[in-house]
């Protein structure tokens, strides 16, 4: 049998999330090419692709998608109606769209991040949220979105300022409110990466002095590192739970008091930092192969 047609989507790069670290992409579509799978690097919002020409997508890098979440959320009924398998599965990937996600994860008994959640047209006052956690620094942000954007720190100090702009935007979507957590300066941000729900690699993120964004691009640290024994288990239970028939899953979270705390669950387009570990690339090859010879990938 032929091996299959795969499409490894990827966004339009107009530079605006530049890594300064390795082109992982490349170095991943050459490492799989040369394990002779056919690939073939496709932009998920190019009108041109005809998609009816592959057998499988791989999302890897649409790094927009929250840009244009309506011509995303289109764009995945398109592959849905055309009956295309997608690698992390359709469903998830639905599902992962939207940090509303973190309520179920809640509800199924683990620990994620205190979270308020400001639905469009909600009288929500800034001083409401501080009195709220009894902090006088919060972290807003969007329910879509990714790479920080549209996330804001603020401080009791110059909330008055920001009030008119973030009220603006709660109107227009979805937003939710996070006391800010030391830990992401004192300790940083652990990041586990897991191929087809088994552990592959780990590294703590931490940012620049003075931000509290961790991302590699906006000037934060990357130290790969063994997983703590206890927060590897809670972050395994997490993938196995809501995760376990995905690709790739990375679970972003902090330890606090001693426990571990989700921020994220990652199954759209996360960085993999597969340039951390030796194994990472033959760990995502071999968690492909198995997917490939799946009974939902012969049909």
């Amino acid at each position: 049998m032929a091996s299959p047609k795969i499409a490894l989507i990827t966004y339009q790069d107009q530079g605006k999330y530049t890594s300064t670290v390795e082109d992982e992409d490349t170095v991943l579509f050459n490492f799989l090419k040369n394990k002779g799978l056919d690939l073939t690097f496709e932009v998920w919002n190019n009108p041109e692709v005809n998609w009816d020409n592959y057998h499988l997508l791989i999302l890897k890098s649409p790094w927009d998608y929250f840009d244009y979440i309506i011509d995303f959320r289109e764009w995945l009924d398109a592959i849905e109606q055309k009956n295309i398998p997608m690698l992390n599965p359709l469903k998830t990937v639905r599902w992962n769209t939207d940090k509303h996600y973190l309520r179920e994860i809640e509800a199924a008994g683990f620990t994620i991040t205190p979270t308020l959640w400001i639905e469009p047209g909600e009288a929500f006052k800034l001083e409401q949220i501080f009195r709220h956690y009894g902090t006088n620094q919060i972290i807003i942000k969007p329910c879509v979105s990714g790479g920080a954007k549209n996330t804001f720190a603020i401080s009791r100090e110059n909330a008055e300022e920001q009030a008119i702009k973030l009220n603006a935007l709660f109107a227009q979507e979805s937003f939710l409110a996070q006391p800010f957590l030391p830990e992401v300066q004192t300790q940083g941000e652990w990041s586990f990466i897991f191929f087809k729900g088994r552990f592959s690699h780990c590294l703590l993120k931490t940012p620049q002095p003075g931000d509290f964004r961790v991302q590699h691009y906006l000037g934060g640290s990357i130290f790969p590192t063994e997983p703590p024994a206890h927060l590897l288990v809670e972050a395994s239970g997490i993938v196995q739970q809501f995760a376990a028939d995905c690709l790739y899953a990375r679970v972003d979270g902090l330890e606090v008091n001693g426990a571990f705390m989700l921020m994220e669950l990652e199954l759209i387009e996360p960085f993999l930092f597969l340039f951390t570990h030796n194994a990472s690339l033959d760990n995502y090859y071999q968690a492909l192969e198995q997917l490939l010879k799946s009974a939902a990938l012969k049909a």
